[in-house]
């Protein structure tokens, strides 16, 4: 039989054979020195000698007494701190270093990057102590939280109960507000009420606008508010921990529906199926044991929830809305972008926003708040645009028109004369010469010589023959008045031509005047 020994280390000993004191050991000494105030009364408290006290003591003095060595980035750390607050702690350290480096940084750029990990850490913690974040608490048929996904273009709306964590995923192909709102009334339906507040980010479909930090909904989402009772609130901008239960819930959809669902393959054109499967989905994880509450959200729901929210209206809004409606701002065309189609608005409106009403057949443009009907459209095709000349005050040119813009003093002079000498101008442009520039000045003194009528004259007699150089009009103005006048065509004549006497065909027969010369024979 086999018998194993375990021996213990023996202890460290000093040079002269004595036990080396464990820190322990040592803090008892020194505590007991500070209590009695002697050397040799320590001693006999902790059961060592005299001098064993005096050395521990005195070292520990020493250790006190040692000032921390100053790093080499203690100049400029008020520099780094400054940085990094400037670009709320987005500032590297390589961009710093040449700014410490003037500022007399002699160190290296590891240290400095130590110096700027830790400034950046003192901002952190100095911006969540500003943030005082605190953990949210939810009561009973007061909050939904909504929020929308995208996987591969699939789009996903999520809403979960903030207490019970009862949670609604449906997949749609865009985030209008008519689908919003649409999903949001189904999941009234589903959970059988609806709270007292819809709690969303400030989502496009759904915000008006935003004045003083404060979202203002848009006229149909507070129609649909008060349709179902609820109260439309908004997350502060760029804070996705508000709401934090909700993003959570779109993640967890997209890892454990949508990628099994074949979201990151091709393209899903069946939401009929695709919304099946999800609501089979939400069935299975709300009838399972959420973590967070040591509960199942269903019994939750049914149990204590589901008394507290708000009963539904007992109609439908399918009718309320009369059609897509959105917001869209006058561009500088006088026109609005509505399903990647233009429609022109009067252009008194430029710059204005309006209200894109869209129906089957047509698309009405509309004063927001007021319903005033501002324009009214066919429903175009994608990529077309239907424009009326009434909204821009004058029919639309066949040709664009390029306005004559003289710049320089031989410009302004020459198109001084007239319109005669602008058309000219275009003419020679569109002929081709080259020197057109140069030969404004010559004909602009020409003026001088010939006088302003002559001149003129010569314009429009080159006009019409097509003489587009400076030597050409010197031609015209050297012939003088003496030459033709080109004339437009007159009305035709017509001259009835006189009557004279006249003999039938059959009196030049051959057989005839035969007969008559052989008679006469």
């Amino acid at each position: 039989m086999t018998v194993s020994v375990s021996v213990s280390k023996p202890a460290p000993i000093t040079a002269q054979g004595a036990p080396l004191l464990s820190l322990r050991k040592q803090l008892d000494i020194v505590t007991a020195y500070r209590e009695v105030g002697t050397y040799r009364g320590a001693a006999q408290m902790c059961g060592v000698t005299h001098k064993t006290v005096s050395r521990i003591v005195k070292g520990a003095e020493v250790a006190e007494q040692r000032t921390a060595r100053r790093r080499n980035y203690e100049s400029v750390r008020v520099l780094v701190a400054t940085k990094i607050a400037e670009t709320s702690g987005k500032i590297s350290a390589k961009r710093l270093l040449p700014a410490a480096t003037a500022a007399g940084y002699a160190g290296s750029d590891r240290n400095l990057r130590r110096l700027v990990a830790q400034e950046r850490s003192k901002y952190r913690q100095a911006r969540s102590r500003e943030r005082s974040r605190r953990p949210a608490v939810w009561s009973p048929g007061e909050h939904l939280i909504i929020d929308w996904g995208v996987l591969n273009g699939l789009h996903v709306f999520c809403a979960v109960l903030g207490w019970s964590r009862v949670r609604f995923v449906r997949f749609a192909d865009n985030e209008r507000a008519d689908t919003t709102m649409g999903l949001l009334a189904e999941c009234f339906e589903v959970l059988g009420g609806v709270p007292k507040v819809v709690l969303a980010d400030r989502m496009g479909c759904l915000k008006g606008g935003v004045v003083a930090d404060v979202v203002v909904p848009t006229p149909d989402y507070v129609r649909f508010a008060m349709h179902y009772r609820f109260r439309p609130d908004f997350c502060h901008a760029r804070d996705p921990e508000s709401k934090g239960i909700v993003e959570n819930l779109v993640g967890y959809a997209k890892r454990d529906l949508m990628v099994p669902l074949g979201a990151l393959g091709e393209q899903i054109t069946d939401l009929d199926a695709a919304n099946e499967t999800a609501a089979a989905w939400c069935a299975e994880v709300n009838a399972a044991r959420h973590s967070e509450i040591a509960a199942v959200p269903a019994q939750r729901l049914a149990e204590v929830e589901l008394a507290l929210l708000a009963g539904l209206p007992s109609l439908l809004p399918s009718g309320l809305f009369g059609g897509r409606r959105e917001l869209r701002k006058v561009d500088k065309l006088s026109c609005v972008r509505f399903g990647s189609a233009r429609y022109s608005v009067p252009n008194r409106l430029l710059g204005h926003t309006v209200e894109v009403l869209a129906g089957s057949t047509g698309v009405m443009i509309l004063a927001p708040g007021t319903g005033e009907i501002r324009a009214e459209h066919p429903l175009m095709a994608p990529g077309e645009a239907s424009v009326l000349d009434a909204h821009y005050g004058r029919p639309r040119p066949n040709s664009p028109v390029r306005k004559v813009t003289p710049r320089t003093a031989a410009e302004l002079a020459f198109c001084a004369i007239g319109p005669v000498a602008e058309q000219w101008l275009r003419s020679a442009a569109a002929s081709g010469n080259t020197r057109l520039g140069p030969e404004l000045a010559e004909l602009a003194g020409l003026e001088a010589a010939h006088g302003r009528d002559a001149l003129v004259a010569a314009l429009e007699r080159a006009n019409t023959f097509g003489r587009w150089r400076a030597s050409g009009i010197r031609s015209i103005l050297a012939a003088g008045a003496g030459v033709a006048q080109p004339t437009a065509p007159g009305q035709a004549l017509v001259i009835e031509l006189p009557t004279t006497a006249s003999r039938s065909l059959a009196d030049y027969k051959l057989h005839e005047l035969t007969d008559e010369l052989g008679g006469g024979a």
